[in-house]
């Protein structure tokens, strides 16, 4: 996808229309360091599912509208499922609700190679 530049020199987003999920990387915690994409998400979406290890300065950039919804793993600890938090994104989608997935770090470290 080609990102075009506005005379402000910021990129023109897409669209996060409502009832879709978004899936963000939070980066290693400092706000400076967020992509341009994960604060448009950010400050866009209606529902943010984050985790523990997203640093609270980033989940302070949300919109005023959006709803935080911890959904975070920690070993040891009574923690979220990952099959209640995939049933979650879909229930809150299918709200019309724009949902945003914010992961710390980097989203697709675990992910399945094909």
């Amino acid at each position: 996808m080609e990102t075009k530049l506005r005379g402000d020199n910021l990129p023109d987003f897409p669209d996060f229309p409502p009832g879709e999920v978004w899936l963000a990387g939070a980066g290693p915690g400092d706000p400076g360091l967020l992509t341009l994409h994960a604060l448009h998400a950010l400050r866009t979406a209606d529902d943010i599912v984050h985790d523990a290890l997203v640093d609270p300065r980033i989940l302070e950039l949300a919109g005023s509208q959006a709803k935080l919804i911890f959904a975070g793993k920690r070993g040891g600890k009574p923690s979220a499922q990952q099959g209640d938090i995939n049933e979650l994104l879909i229930e809150r989608a299918r709200m019309r609700r724009r949902v945003l997935r914010l992961k710390g770090g980097d989203p697709f470290v675990f992910g399945a190679r094909r």
